[in-house]
């Protein structure tokens, strides 16, 4: 058995309910919905218009410095395809004045993450205004990874395509028929030229897949191994990764003092 994850026959139906449930006055009068070029972004867009209505979908893009031009033209064209009504609003001088408070400051990934956390201080303006909810575009892969901004792309109100795995979003962008430049385009997060999905995590999405699905059955690394053929440090490894972030996936901690405690025993 290869544990390769296989898209589910209801998972479109399920995702249009779910955005119905969850997206009608006076709750939110619609979405907005960040649009990177990218594949989850342009599902999430499309699934959103199927499934409230494209009049109740707005899409932003927020391109920085390095965002290319073809991209941006490519994008808008999309959503005017989809029929969702779009915002281009820039971030590079918001950037350049975060860079400005700390010029001793060169790492990559930390400004990787500055940028996420502005592109969601944009949505939320937006969607405040507009009394709209932030539609997130992270997949079960990336949530399991941990391979999302805390409190940037993670900062979201709903996460649609949240319980597909990378390969189950793909297979359901090729049934609607995304455009072919979408589907075949790199994954990236666009945090920093050049950087990938796949290099950052260390292997094709094919494999991690395999070993999240194992993961997810409950089965133990050497029958993860055995089943994908993948070495079995390599089994550990994504093992370990899931483990180690999963305080991305937790509400903060906090310390038990009252008789009911929000997140202990205070549930919503």
């Amino acid at each position: 058995m290869s544990l390769a994850p296989r898209l589910p026959a209801h998972a479109e139906a399920t995702i249009h309910q779910f955005l119905r449930a969850h997206i009608r006055p006076p709750v939110a009068e619609g979405v907005v919905v960040g649009l990177s070029g990218g594949i989850d972004s342009a599902l999430v867009a499309r699934l959103a218009a199927d499934a409230l209505g494209p009049g109740r979908v707005l899409g932003v893009l927020l391109p920085d410095r390095a965002f290319p031009a073809e991209l941006r033209t490519e994008t808008e064209g999309y959503a005017r395809e989809l029929g969702i009504a779009t915002r281009t609003l820039p971030i590079a001088e918001v950037e350049d004045a975060v860079h400005g408070m700390f010029p001793e400051v060169h790492d990559l990934a930390t400004w990787g993450n500055v940028k996420s956390r502005v592109r969601m201080m944009v949505l939320y303006t937006l969607a405040r205004e507009l009394r709209r909810l932030v539609v997130g575009t992270g997949n079960k892969s990336e949530l399991l990874l941990g391979y999302f901004t805390k409190h940037g792309d993670g900062g979201v109100d709903l996460l649609p395509i949240g319980d597909l795995y990378k390969t189950e979003v793909r297979a359901l962008a090729r049934h609607l028929g995304l455009p072919a430049p979408i589907l075949e385009r790199a994954p990236t997060a666009g945090l920093w030229e050049g950087q990938t999905d796949e290099a950052e995590l260390g292997a094709p999405y094919e494999d991690l897949d395999r070993v999240l699905r194992g993961l997810e059955e409950l089965r133990p690394p050497d029958d993860i191994a055995r089943a994908t053929g993948l070495p079995l440090e390599e089994v550990r490894r994504i093992e370990a990764r899931v483990a180690v972030h999963r305080h991305k996936r937790r509400p903060p901690p906090i310390p038990k003092i009252g008789l009911r405690t929000v997140g202990i025993d205070w549930r919503d």
